[in-house]
């Protein structure tokens, strides 16, 4: 006798991140019947909806409705002594029948627009934000649309990644992916509903990033592990270019003029700082082949290199080795530091200095008031010239 199970299609995964729910018939052969639902991994315990399905209940009653009028029919057609000589071909059309009938076209869902706003998305980076939302969305509600998105969605949306474990600024991400997305639909006129006007972002003021003018000379001057010394006079060579990221860095070609000149990955903006000579002293000890910086002659990817950057700048300080061979006791100068606070800390150690908050700006890059005053301190290369080299003298001139 014919037997009906249902089956999850992990063979073909569609563009939301979800898989087709279909019925196995085995007869003489084998075929496939669709339910026209479909699910993501997390919320399918193999035979039905788990309770992360939103409105898992009626669905797998929907299910087994569809599975019972199906096995019905194969029983009628067994008690009327027509099943064993019925093809496989021709059961499937009578079966088909008992398949819910088609809808009508299928309303849009937010996750849909969220995947058109993303391909028009060049950085990678920045798609992975959005991909990162996407998921959990479909996690939490993957049929939910701009209709159903109000500010009691958006709140109970938080409450359940709070659950998940995510801090506030990571849900603040989230959110701000949303938002970019609601922007986007309401610019291409796809919606007029916007339930940011009433549901406000929740930001936490995030931990020191930065080191201070002292900690930078204890880092810079520290006799720390051989090993370790290539990651430490990267990060001080950050901070000589004024907290330039390692992507930027690591991706230098040559110097123009005395100058490194280069578009910052992350923005596009474009950068030309004055190599003074504590910088020359790093770059000429690291000197590549291919590029400025040997790290890429080395390594296959700069994110490579950054990772064990990263884990190893964790690392400096002082080091017990207990017995012969024994494991080394570490206890970190700088536990939580990572490339990323050279930027910071040069901000930091400028803002200290009293240099203006407009020079410190535009020597990172940022907008500053009208767009005449913008165009003109970007142009006026000289003040951040005199700012660097302000911070690196302050830097020469503590003793510890």
């Amino acid at each position: 006798m014919a037997t009906a199970k249902i089956y999850l299609d992990t063979r073909r995964e569609k563009k939301d991140g979800q898989y087709s729910i279909k019925i196995t018939i085995r007869h003489k052969g084998k075929f496939l019947l669709s339910t026209g639902f479909d699910t993501i991994l997390n919320n399918w315990n193999g035979s039905e909806y788990t309770n992360k399905e939103p409105n898992y209940k009626a669905k797998n009653a929907s299910i087994r409705n569809i599975i019972s009028k199906i096995e019905n029919e194969i029983f009628r057609l067994d008690m009327d002594g027509k099943l064993n000589s019925t093809s496989d071909q021709a059961l499937k059309s009578l079966l088909e029948k008992c398949l819910p009938k088609s809808s009508p076209e299928k309303v849009k869902r937010f996750v849909d627009y969220m995947n058109d706003f993303m391909e028009l998305k060049e950085k990678e980076g920045t798609k992975k934000v959005y991909v990162a939302t996407r998921n959990r969305l479909l996690r939490y509600d993957p049929d939910c649309t701009f209709e159903t998105m109000d500010v009691a969605w958006l709140m109970r949306f938080e409450k359940w990644m709070k659950e998940e474990g995510l801090k506030v600024n990571a849900v603040g991400i989230n959110m701000r992916s949303i938002r970019a997305v609601f922007n986007y639909a309401i610019d291409e006129e796809i919606t007029s509903l916007y339930p940011f006007r009433k549901y406000k972002i929740k930001k936490e003021e995030t931990p020191k990033r930065s080191l201070s003018a002292e900690q930078v000379v204890l880092l810079r001057d520290y006799a720390c592990e051989s090993h370790q010394e290539r990651y430490r006079d990267m990060f001080i060579l950050m901070i000589y270019l004024i907290g330039i990221n390692g992507i930027d860095l690591f991706s230098l070609k040559g110097v123009v003029d005395g100058r490194i000149e280069y578009h910052r990955a992350k923005t596009g903006k474009f950068y030309s700082i004055k190599l003074e000579l504590e910088a020359i002293e790093i770059i000429e000890r690291y000197k590549g082949q291919d590029w400025l910086l040997n790290v890429l002659d080395t390594y296959r990817n700069y994110a490579d290199f950054l990772h064990r950057m990263d884990v190893g700048l964790k690392q400096i300080g002082p080091v017990i080795r207990k017995g012969l061979g024994g494991k080394k006791e570490r206890s970190p100068l700088f536990p939580e530091i990572s490339s990323y606070w050279a930027r910071h800390t040069w901000a930091t150690v400028a803002a200290s200095l009293d240099i203006p908050k407009e020079t410190i700006s535009a020597a990172l890059g940022h907008e500053i008031g009208s767009e005449v005053t913008s165009i003109y301190i970007k142009f006026d290369r000289k003040k951040i010239d005199e700012a660097n080299r302000k911070v690196i003298d302050y830097l020469n001139g503590i003793y510890l």
